[in-house]
């Protein structure tokens, strides 16, 4: 065993024997681990600093309580939490998630992600996460505003432009946004650059709410031609329903793809003539509804119960939006026999080990989350700039940015797998890159 594995390997078991009940980050830290024997064989003071053992703990991890009165009068309490994971290169950034799932292990996985993603970008931003256990669903935009303003009293003390500027994730819209944002200012004062997301009346930038899903499509765009390939003509199938399904769908189908089907959490469409990206605005956006409406009103969609990546029938293209986790390795098997042969992840590690495994192993071409997804906090950080100047961007300055960023992502986890002699393996790439990046400015901060 060479020094090099030995140190990759006690390190991940110290990780282990420190956090043994959190699944979610651990596969997130053994999946990047997995890619980084080459670079720490050339960089030896990487070793020598404790590079990996400094990098998957978090700076800082904030647990709070979140008392609120619902519509009843009854008081709830929920959990909230913000992990400030790495702030070598910028100030720590990332998004807010209101799920009832939500708990320190997705946090501090996505948190993780988040310092790679971020660094991928170019631009001068940590990384980190925070959300609560509380669910949006069902709740009215009173009790919603009441949870809001007491999460973000407990969450002001931590946060500043300089510091921590969240984001909204799974659960947190631009009306969580406006109640956060609103609280923040009531109890210190108004400052556009402490939240990214925000409606454009005060600081929000245009493309943030189709940035995610048009940089996905931005980044696959690159990684197909970079193939000889494109997305005209070609079949595409899209989990999820919400911001970045729909807008990962919009792109997709402006380029020429067939996109055939979304999902919920409950089951999926397949209309072969092609998602109607406006009925399904209708439906999700302004009706909140489930998908078996869209069947309802759609003659050419069928609805099933069940994951979309259980569909049994041709498709070429993969986009993944919904949450981790969602694609197994039989899934995974399943849609290389069904003629896919490119994944691109819109959700944040959408496909477990096992079926990683599967896209290696069959040459899939495949866009791991924290390279293909990075268009949404790209256009957060291009919010935190405007606000930081007192202007704004222009619809088209800002998607000729993102566009830009994301081929410049493409662009360097390509060159980095082949500068280390791993052909087409985005993912190492991507995470090379990216660790060398934290890696170096982590160095020469010295060690605190």
């Amino acid at each position: 065993m060479s020094r090099v594995t030995d140190y990759i390997q006690n390190t991940f078991q110290d990780v282990q024997v420190r956090n043994p009940h959190e699944a979610e980050f651990l596969q997130a830290v053994e999946e990047l681990f997995a890619t980084l024997e080459p670079v720490l064989e050339a960089h030896p003071e990487y070793l020598e600093e404790n590079i990996l053992a400094r990098m998957v703990e978090p700076e800082r991890v904030i647990s709070f309580r979140v008392p609120w009165t619902d519509k009843d009068g009854k008081v709830q309490v929920n959990r909230g939490y913000r992990v400030q994971y790495n702030s070598a290169v910028g100030p720590y950034k990332g998004g807010l998630r209101f799920h009832p799932s939500v708990n320190q292990s997705i946090l501090k996985f996505l948190g993780f992600e988040q310092i790679f993603k971020n660094v991928l970008t170019g631009l001068p931003i940590g990384g980190g996460k925070g959300g609560s256990d509380f669910d949006p669903k069902g709740k009215t935009d009173a009790e919603i505003m009441r949870f809001c303003q007491s999460f973000m009293s407990e969450l002001q003390k931590h946060i500043g432009p300089s510091l921590d500027v969240p984001a909204g994730d799974i659960g947190v819209g631009a009306r969580e946004i406006g109640y956060l944002y609103g609280q923040y200012k009531r109890l210190r004062q108004f400052d556009a650059g402490v939240l990214t997301g925000k409606p454009l009346a005060f600081g929000g930038s245009l493309i943030r709410p189709e940035a995610t899903g048009y940089g996905l499509v931005y980044f696959t765009e690159n990684m197909l031609q970079a193939n000889g390939k494109s997305f005209k003509d070609q079949t595409v199938l899209i989990s999820g329903s919400g911001n970045v399904a729909q807008y990962a769908l919009q792109k997709a189908s402006q380029l020429g793809a067939n996109v055939i089907a979304v999902s919920d959490s409950n089951g999926y469409i397949i209309d072969e003539s092609g998602i109607d990206f406006d009925l399904l605005v209708e439906i999700k956006e302004k009706r909140r509804a489930r998908l078996t409406e869209y069947a309802a009103e759609k003659t050419s969609a069928r609805y099933y119960e069940g994951s979309v990546w259980d569909y049994q029938g041709q498709a070429d293209i993969a986009l993944p939006c919904a949450t981790q986790n969602e694609i197994n390795g039989a899934q995974a098997a399943t849609l290389l026999q069904n003629g896919v042969y490119c994944v691109a992840e819109g959700a944040n590690m959408p496909s477990d080990l096992d079926a990683i495994k599967v896209y290696k192993e069959n040459d899939v071409l495949y866009g791991p989350a924290k390279a293909a997804n990075a268009g949404g906090v790209a256009v957060s950080a291009l919010e935190m700039s405007q606000n930081s100047l007192r202007l704004s961007w222009t619809r088209d300055e800002v998607d000729q940015r993102l566009q830009d960023i994301m081929e410049t992502i493409f662009h360097t986890a390509k060159t980095t797998a082949e500068t280390y002699n791993l052909g087409n393996d985005y993912l190492a790439g991507a995470n090379i890159a990216a660790f060398e990046q934290i890696a170096n400015a982590m160095i020469v901060q010295g060690v605190v």
